[in-house]
């Protein structure tokens, strides 16, 4: 099964290709890279993973991977990123009919905190 994904002179797929943990060493995924604090600063797509996943009905995942000697630094957050982010998470946790902060993100199934979607609806 491993042999179906190994291309790592990228004939069958186009670029080289490797199974799941079996990449080489100085590739890396973007989570991977951001885990180091990098970013991959515009380089193109050096390899794949390749692998199927049971929790997707056994569909075939790809991971794009980028060289490490090629990867720059990530950018800081700016203070105006940091605000903006603030506001969005604030508006994730404000509840539409209270107006209260909810303390978590309210559920997009329900759309209003929980103590408004216990709380019975007086009749009109």
């Amino acid at each position: 099964m491993a042999g179906r994904f190994y291309d790592p002179d990228g004939a069958r797929y186009g670029i080289p290709t490797f199974p799941f943990r079996l990449a080489p060493d100085g590739l890396a995924t973007r989570r991977q890279l951001r885990a180091k604090g990098l970013r991959p600063g515009g380089q193109d797509i050096a390899a794949q993973i390749l692998w199927r996943s049971r929790r997707y009905g056994r569909r075939v995942r790809v991971a794009y991977l980028y060289r490490l000697d090629l990867a720059k630094p990530a950018r800081p957050m700016t203070p105006a990123k940091w605000a903006a982010l603030a506001k969005a998470n604030t508006a994730r946790r404000t509840c539409p009919d209270c107006r209260r902060d909810a303390g978590y993100v309210i559920a997009a199934s329900l759309g209003i905190c929980t103590t408004c979607a216990d709380t019975p609806a007086l009749a009109a």
